[in-house]
């Protein structure tokens, strides 16, 4: 590297921190000042964790409320040991007799961490949970490339680990691939790096599909990597990569749909922008289907990562179940490139974690962006985006982040280098922190509402009912809102949905502050496919903590 670009990029840096320097003064003020002179909370962070052994690139949160992370095999020693003692011996090109763990079970409730035992590369691969609350993991790198492995939760004392099939494999390699879980309860895997196919777990009968929508979408990038891949209520699937989205039936292999291209730059791996289907509400029948797309890298800042261009300023917004949809821009606060959407209980869009110049890889990212925005579709347009308080952590490559049941957002790793790096700008990050969105503000607690009884399993389009209490008494019937637990990698986590069901309305009961509200479950397993959900209560967008329940048919 000559000495006119490094000085260039010190100049950029010191440019870049003053920068943050003074958004922080500015929304620091804000907070403290509010809109009309009184406080108003940016949310609040937390360290859990500093030193979880690992760096995740992957991560879920299972039915116990406990987060499985992990990352690749092939990075070498990590700082955390395998459970039990035990080594593995591996065909990895680091480290041949390995005893450390790549993967760990993070318990919110206590704040620590237990080594699991993956045996197989999980590079850059994809996942999502099974019907009966079991983790599928499948793909990854090396020996890991057809693995399929589960992770069947238990409680944060119990020992559960993972289980590396040997039975089932992949019809074909997975790296960069994306799952989605189906109605009838099967996974269907799609895409991955020169894997213009679709295939799914448990197999089809007709085996490995060829997908030409994956090969027309590539380009010298490959920028159609980690499709985002949504579930509609029609039962079609909603599937964006690169800059180009179908509709696609399944059952019938057919491309039904095909919408307009995304203005701006490319938006899946490696440029990395992110994808959320917007809240399903049973207030217009679930008939209506928003996607909203933030962010991502110009063309190009792959393919040279020396340039550091900028990241995309950009969301863009579409109805995909209108007859004519089109794309809506807005503009965020910051540019950003490998950021996370996080779909808040509230119904809210939270936006966190990336970088504003570059793009994903070995150190192709700079000037990281530390403050999340909290995005309200429901707002007037041109005033959705509410810069959030910022993080000491920046999280650019290879990190996570995930709802938990609590309502507050967890935050793990971010590894810019090829292997564990404790030196330089952006070093391997280990630590563990939450962020906590306004709601948790302790200010709103009289509005807090706590589900104190719930069933445990729901039918579809049967009525229920749960108990909610609210230390003041409710002034409008809560919402209640199902939320999935998807597995976040690379900027997308896959199987997100929240679905804002159907409130008949609350009966006072007992004393002043408690309610029997009745509700009606999912109409049908394309709105919520079965599965484990998180049910908040909302009363005036202040969620409860949330209590796990399955949604399944009848019997």
């Amino acid at each position: 590297m000559s000495a006119t670009v490094m000085l260039s990029k010190r100049i950029l840096k010191h440019r870049w921190l003053w920068t943050q320097v003074t958004v922080v003064l500015h929304f620091l003020l804000a907070a403290v000042v509010g809109v009309h002179g009184q406080a108003v909370s940016l949310g609040t962070w937390e360290i859990l964790v500093n030193n979880s052994g690992i760096a995740s690139m992957h991560a879920a949160v299972t039915r116990y409320g406990t987060v499985v992370l992990l990352d690749r095999t092939n990075t070498g020693a990590t700082e955390i040991a395998l459970p039990g003692g035990a080594c593995r011996d591996s065909d990895d090109l680091v480290l041949k007799h390995d005893c450390t763990a790549h993967s760990v079970l993070f318990d919110p409730g206590t704040n620590t961490v237990r080594p699991l035992s993956i045996l197989t590369d999980t590079w850059c691969s994809s996942g999502q949970f099974l019907s009966d609350g079991t983790l599928m993991q499948t793909g990854g790198d090396f020996e890991g490339i057809r693995k399929v492995r589960t992770f069947a939760p238990c409680p944060a004392t119990g020992t559960c680990d993972w289980v590396e099939s040997v039975e089932v494999v992949l019809e074909a390699p997975r790296w960069y691939a994306t799952n989605q879980l189906l109605p009838d309860g099967r996974q269907i895997i799609i895409g991955g790096r020169s894997a213009y196919n679709i295939e799914y777990i448990p197999p089809a009968a007709n085996g490995l599909l060829y997908f030409d929508f994956l090969n027309t979408t590539n380009d010298a990038q490959n920028d159609n990597l980690y499709p985002f891949v949504h579930l509609l209520p029609t039962g079609n699937l909603y599937i964006f990569a690169n800059r180009d989205s179908i509709e696609y039936n399944y059952i019938t292999n057919t491309v039904v749909k095909r919408f307009p291209r995304i203005p701006g730059e490319p938006r899946n791996y490696p440029s990395a922008g992110s994808s959320v289907m917007l809240p399903l509400l049973a207030s217009n029948q679930f008939a209506t289907v928003e996607v909203l797309i933030c962010g991502g890298a110009q063309y190009g800042a792959f393919l040279e990562p020396w340039t550091q261009k900028p990241c995309s300023i950009t969301c863009e917004r579409m109805t995909v179940t209108d007859p004519n949809p089109i794309w809506v821009e807005e503009r965020m606060p910051f540019a950003r490139c490998m950021g996370d959407m996080i779909l808040l209980p509230n119904k809210d869009v939270l936006i966190i974690n990336g970088a504003s110049k570059g793009s994903q890889g070995w150190g192709n990212a700079i000037d990281p962006v530390l403050n999340p925005v909290r995005y309200n579709p429901y707002a007037m347009s041109g005033s959705r985006f509410t810069i959030m308080a910022p993080s000491a952590i920046a999280r650019m490559y290879h990190c996570t982040a995930n709802l938990l049941q609590d309502g507050r957002v967890l935050l793990a790793g971010s590894n810019s280098h090829q292997f564990y790096t404790f030196t330089g700008d952006y070093p391997t990050e280990l630590r563990i922190d939450a962020f906590s969105p306004p709601y948790l503000s302790p200010t709103l607690n009289d509005l807090k509402p706590t589900i104190s009884v719930s069933p445990l399993q729901i039918s579809y389009g049967t009525p229920f009912t749960v108990t909610v209490i609210t230390p003041t008494g409710m002034t409008t019937i809560v919402d209640l809102n199902l939320m999935s637990a998807p597995f976040n990698t690379h900027s997308y986590s896959q199987g997100q949905r929240l679905v804002s069901l159907n409130v008949a309305g609350s009966v006072q009961v007992a004393q002043a502050s408690v309610y029997q509200v009745t509700a009606t479950a999912p109409p049908s397993p394309q709105v919520a496919p079965p599965g484990y959900y998180m049910l908040f209560a909302v009363n005036q967008r202040v969620p409860s903590t949330a209590v796990w329940i399955r949604v399944a048919s009848s019997g």
